[in-house]
Order: C-alpha cells, then sequence, then structure tokens
C-alpha cells in the first residue's frame, strides 16, 4: 500500500520512521512538499530512512498522478482544506493529523466533502493506541468499573517562547487556537473515547505573562458529559518543565488514573492494580515537543490500512474528531461570554 505524506513539519519525521516500521504492506511511496529543495533533500533522507526511493513532488497533480493508495495529511490547519479537496475528488483515503481545520464550522466542511465523495478519512489521535488507554475502555465496556461519576483531565506541559516564535503559531489565523486546539486536544479526545461525550462546558481561557503569542496558554474548563457525569480540565504550556499528562476517573466502584501508559486502579475493596510500560515512551510535554516514540503514529496507520482492506471504521474516525473540536469550540464560547454552553451536535 502505497502512501503519499503531505507535508514536512514538525511531525514528518514521526511518520516516516512509523512507516519504515510499519506492516500491513504499508510503504512511504513519495512526499508533497512546496520548496522543491527542501523536498528533495527531505526525501534523499527518508528513502534512507525507510531502505527504498521516495519520490519528491512539488505539484500537486502529479503527487496525485503518483495513485498513493492512501495519504497522510499533515500540513498546518490553514492550509489543510485546498489538498483535502483534491484528495478527496481524487478517491485517496486520507489519514489526517490534528485539527481537521481551525474552525469548528471548516472541519465540518473538510469532513462533509469525504462523505459526499465516499472516501475514507481518519484522525492521527494517536493516544488511543496506548496499551493503557485500551485497557481502561475495555474495563469501563465490560461494567467491570461500574459508572463514571466524575472525571480530571489535566495537561501540564511546557512550552518555550522560541516555539510561539514560529510565524503564525498560536494564532487563530494558521493553528485556529492554542493549548486546547494544538495540545490538549489529544487528551481531551482521549477522555471522550474514554468516558463518553460532554453536552456542556463552563470555561476560562487566557495567554499568560509567560508567552507572546495570540491565542491561550491556559484552559480550564467544568464539563458536564452526556452519561450526567461532571468534569474539570486544566491545560496549560506554561507548567515548566512539563509533566505528563492524565485522566483521573472516578467510577462507582474504583478511582482510576491514567497517566501517559501507566494504569493505576484503587478499587473500593482495598485492592490495588497497576499497569505500567516497559520503558518510558515520553508523550512531548516538554520543551521538546516531539520526545515521544513514533511506535503510536505507527499503530494509527497500521489501523488505517487495515479499516480499508476490512471495509470497517477507523480507530479515530472523523465524526470523533469533530465531537472533540466542538467541546473546544464550546469552551471558546464559554469563556468570551462567560456563560455555560451548549456543545454543538456534529453529524
Amino acid at each position: 500500500m502505497n502512501v503519499l505524506l503531505i507535508g514536512m513539519g514538525m511531525v514528518a519525521q514521526t511518520h516516516v520512521c512509523a512507516l519504515r516500521d510499519a506492516g500491513n504492506g504499508v510503504r512511504l511511496s513519495g512526499v508533497l512538499g512546496r520548496d522543491p529543495d527542501r523536498t528533495s533533500a527531505f526525501c534523499a533522507a527518508a528513502s534512507e530512512t525507510v531502505g527504498h526511493p521516495v519520490s519528491a513532488f512539488t505539484d500537486s497533480a502529479a503527487a496525485l498522478a503518483s495513485e498513493p493508495d492512501m495519504a497522510i495529511l499533515i500540513t498546518p490547519p490553514d492550509a489543510r482544506a485546498p489538498f483535502a479537496d483534491a484528495l478527496a475528488h481524487a478517491g485517496i483515503p486520507t489519514l489526517m493529523e490534528k485539527p481537521i481545520e481551525r474552525t469548528l464550522e471548516a472541519a465540518r466542511g473538510i469532513v462533509a466533502t469525504y462523505v459526499q465523495a465516499n472516501v475514507p478519512l481518519a484522525l492521527c489521535f494517536q493516544h488511543r493506541t496506548r496499551a493503557a488507554a485500551q485497557d481502561l475502555r475495555t474495563r469501563l465496556a465490560t461494567g467491570a468499573l461500574g459508572e463514571i461519576v466524575h472525571v480530571d483531565i489535566r495537561v501540564p506541559w511546557w512550552r518555550d517562547q522560541a516555539y510561539y516564535d514560529a510565524p503564525g503559531r498560536g494564532s487563530y489565523a494558521r493553528d485556529g487556537g492554542g493549548v486546547m486546539i494544538n495540545q490538549a486536544i489529544h487528551t481531551l479526545d482521549l477522555a471522550l473515547w474514554i468516558a463518553g461525550p460532554v453536552a456542556r462546558v463552563q470555561a476560562q481561557m487566557q495567554t499568560s505573562p509567560l508567552h507572546h503569542m495570540e491565542a491561550e496558554d491556559i484552559a480550564s474548563a467544568l464539563l458536564r458529559f452526556a452519561s450526567g457525569a461532571t468534569g474539570v480540565l486544566s491545560a496549560t504550556t506554561c507548567a515548566y518543565p512539563g509533566t505528563t499528562e492524565s485522566i483521573a476517573l472516578t467510577t462507582t466502584r474504583a478511582q482510576v488514573h491514567l497517566s501517559g501508559d501507566t494504569l493505576r486502579i484503587d478499587w473500593h475493596d482495598g485492592a490495588t492494580e497497576t499497569r505500567a510500560p516497559a520503558a518510558d515512551a515520553g508523550t512531548g510535554g516538554g520543551a521538546d515537543p516531539m520526545a515521544f516514540t513514533h511506535a503510536w503514529h505507527q499503530a494509527v496507520i497500521e489501523d488505517f490500512a487495515a479499516a480499508l482492506r476490512d471495509d470497517r471504521p477507523p480507530l479515530a474516525p472523523p465524526s470523533d474528531a469533530l465531537h472533540v473540536h466542538a467541546v473546544i469550540h464550546a469552551m471558546e464560547q464559554a469563556a468570551r461570554r462567560g456563560t455555560t454552553e451548549e456543545v454543538p451536535t456534529c453529524p
């Protein structure tokens, strides 16, 4: 299965390494970039990494004419729509980095384009592939942990000013926002995947004196889940030096703490269970945003390839991406208006 990678930003090398190690017959066949010299240099290095020639493209039509079996779209959100439109109309299944677009309305538009073209679309919410998260979701689905009463979501990350000095980073025009749409979206998505959808929110969002940027670097929210459970969220890129994000669940049978890929369950009968990885894979919560394993992206790519082969939904379908974006949108509206906001429904 030949893969076209579109974009050469910060996460591109992660995808190259993931494609190098991926199974299911998946291979990186080409890269589409804007600058000819940079694209050629990137493809030369990628060829060394994956062990076979990788074609360099700077023209979208030529890249699509190479007939890839799937594409991985990793451009900044403000450059996403033209590529998504071309891929959907060419019938090329697409795996896309988060968020789909900068605004909820624009994200809905891209999803609608793929739906109308009947072309598969999935998102890189790679935290869903962590073993501890999958174990927790299974336990909840079987009823072993009882009902969720409360959800505590924390993202105490750090980014230095140099990170935000990159053109457009942390702006609404390029990124669509700050810590929520760019960093905490992963942990929020994971919480929603585990605990179910959110119905309404209250929120505060602000830019601290620690960063010169347009959008927020601190966000907090009160959440009401559709199930009736309550929740709190605290997310920031101001928490030097940055620590692991976490989701804590209060259930009717236990207290559960998911920190990175480590799961601890304190049962009401006094028993304790802990599931931890053999080695710390990092989470990118510190000064180096890429300090995490490529194995999670590899798992997402392999899942999408298998979903295409087996004609089944992918691990992270666009409907889920729209819901997490809708929660963030509602948070932004609640913070600006000082109100409780209903989370918009998404098709």
